[in-house]
């Protein structure tokens, strides 16, 4: 009963900052100290997203389809590069500063290249995501390799282990919790990417909708897609958080083995 009650005052804060700002945003609206059509009201937002909830949620699966392909396919290469350069020193010095380097391009201004070169279709926002969702996955499997305790690999060297069981058994768990949180930040990258991508082009998806409602001055359309992919972005870290506890249980009965929860 203590730690659900140690849960619920520890979220306190952030609820009362949400019902803060949407209560200054509320009075700044019915002030008409700023102009509806440039900040458009609380109500007439959740208005629009109750209105164009059915097509916002036809776009959002186009989206999220791209985004879904793209993080895959980014897990996959930072899995398979990160591996790679913990066991090639010279490839690690030779990739690092190159993945950097890509880190500081803005990722709007790749999407025009992208789309460019690849067409209208589903292939630049794909690539896009995987571009965006790669590093921080590949930076948190590195951190978790190097993290290993180097007495645990000279053990099991001594015991005859192969360098594949010492990774299965040492190296790769002791970087799991580094993975997923580098997952938790790629996963709402994800989205974003794709929403980005379709700015520049495309049919369909959610970045196509912004595109139209805000040649149209709907603004509060605008609003109402945003807080759309907001929702999701928090919904796929709240997936990644299960899949974690999942995964890694042990982590959790550790957390909650706390002083104060054995009292």
């Amino acid at each position: 009963m203590t730690k659900k009650l140690q849960n619920i005052t520890s979220k306190l804060p952030a609820v009362a900052a949400l019902c803060l700002i949407l209560l200054v945003w509320f009075v700044v609206c019915e002030s008409g100290s700023i102009p509806a059509y440039m900040l458009p009201s609380p109500m007439k937002v959740m208005g629009a997203l109750v209105r164009d909830f059915p097509l916002i949620l036809m776009h959002a699966r186009i989206t999220l389809q791209e985004a879904f392909y793209g993080l895959m396919i980014g897990i996959g290469l930072a899995f398979v590069t990160a591996t790679l350069m913990d066991h090639f020193l010279v490839l690690n010095q030779a990739l690092y500063p190159i993945m950097i380097i890509t880190q500081t391009i803005p990722t709007i201004a790749i999407a025009p290249l992208l789309v460019l070169w690849m067409g209208f279709g589903m292939a630049p926002k794909i690539t896009l995501v995987v571009i965006t969702t790669f590093f921080p996955i590949t930076v948190g499997l590195l951190d978790g390799y190097k993290s290993v305790d180097r007495d645990s690999i000279d053990l099991m060297r001594a015991m005859g282990a192969s360098r594949l069981q010492i990774f299965g058994h040492v190296k790769l768990p002791a970087a799991m919790p580094h993975f997923f949180a580098g997952l938790k930040i790629s996963a709402s990258y994800a989205v974003v990417g794709a929403v980005i991508s379709e700015w520049l082009g495309g049919f369909n998806g959610l970045g196509v909708y912004m595109t139209r409602v805000k040649k149209a001055y709907a603004f509060d359309k605008m609003f109402a897609v945003i807080i759309f992919i907001v929702v999701i972005s928090l919904l796929l870290m709240l997936v990644v958080n299960i899949i974690r506890t999942i995964s890694m249980p042990w982590i959790s009965i550790s957390e909650g083995d706390s002083p104060s929860s054995n009292v």
